[in-house]
C-alpha cells in the first residue's frame, strides 16, 4: 500500500449517522483482517448513538469530553463515531494500520467538531503509559479471534482500565473452527479480573443489530 494512502487502494463503506451525516470509512482491497469494516464495528458504532448515551433533544451526551481508546481499531469506524459525538478519542492498532486510520480520520474530520481523534500504535501486552490516566471508555470490535492474542489483550485491558472505565466489547459469535475455543479462553481469562454484562438487543440500534453479534459492558471487579 502506498505510504500516503493512494485512493485507488481503498473502497468506502458508509455508515449513516442519526443526524443525517455519513461517516465514510475507507477499507483496503489488499491486506489483513484490520483493513475492512466488520459488521461488529458497525453495530458498535451505531450503539454509541443510542439514546442511553446520546439524546440531542434533551442535550444529554455521555460522550462529551470523555476520553476513549479503541483497541484493535483497524479502520477506526467505532472510534470515529465516538469522536463525532464529542469524545476525545485515540484509535490504536499495529504499525501497518496507521496509514489507513489516518486516511479515515482525515476524510471524516469535517464531522468532528467538539470531539477529537488521533491514531497511535499500541501492541497488546506492551506498555500503555501513553494512554493513561485510564480512559472513561475502551472500545473493542471483533478483537477476539486469534488465540495468540488473547492473553496480551486481557493484559492490556488490565493495564488500561481503571475502576471507572467501561469497556464496550462487540463481537460476532463464530461457530466454525477454533473460534468457540478462543472465545471461551478469552472470557475465562477475563473473568478473573472483570465482570461482563450483555446488552439486550432492545438497547441496541433498532436496525443495526444481529442475534450473533454481542455487545458487552465489561468492568473491573471491585
Amino acid at each position: 500500500m502506498a505510504a500516503d494512502g493512494d485512493q485507488s487502494d481503498y473502497f468506502v463503506r458508509e455508515i449513516e449517522k442519526n443526524d443525517g451525516f455519513t461517516l465514510k470509512v475507507n477499507q483496503c482491497y489488499m491486506g489483513d483482517v484490520g483493513c475492512v469494516v466488520w459488521d461488529a464495528a458497525i453495530v458498535l458504532a451505531k450503539y454509541l448513538e443510542t439514546k442511553q448515551f446520546y439524546e440531542p433533544s434533551t442535550g444529554m451526551n455521555l460522550w462529551a469530553d470523555r476520553r476513549v481508546v479503541e483497541l484493535g481499531a483497524g479502520t477506526g469506524a467505532a472510534g470515529l463515531m465516538a469522536a463525532t459525538l464529542g469524545a476525545q478519542v485515540t484509535v490504536t492498532d499495529l504499525e501497518d494500520l496507521q496509514t489507513l486510520m489516518r486516511v479515515n480520520i482525515k476524510d471524516n474530520q469535517k464531522l468532528i467538531s467538539s470531539g477529537s481523534i488521533t491514531a497511535k500504535v499500541l501492541k497488546w501486552g506492551e506498555d500503555v503509559s501513553d494512554f493513561l490516566p485510564p480512559p472513561h471508555y475502551v472500545l473493542m470490535a471483533d478483537c477476539i479471534y486469534y488465540e495468540q492474542s488473547i492473553a496480551p489483550l486481557v493484559e492490556t485491558l488490565k493495564l488500561l482500565a481503571g475502576p471507572e472505565t467501561c469497556i464496550i466489547c462487540c463481537y460476532e459469535q463464530r461457530t466454525e473452527g477454533v473460534n468457540p475455543e478462543v472465545e471461551r479462553k478469552f472470557f475465562k481469562l477475563l473473568e478473573q479480573n472483570f465482570s461482563c454484562e450483555e446488552i439486550p438487543s432492545s438497547k441496541q440500534d433498532p436496525e443495526f443489530n444481529s442475534p450473533d453479534i454481542h455487545i458487552l459492558h465489561i468492568r473491573r471487579k471491585v
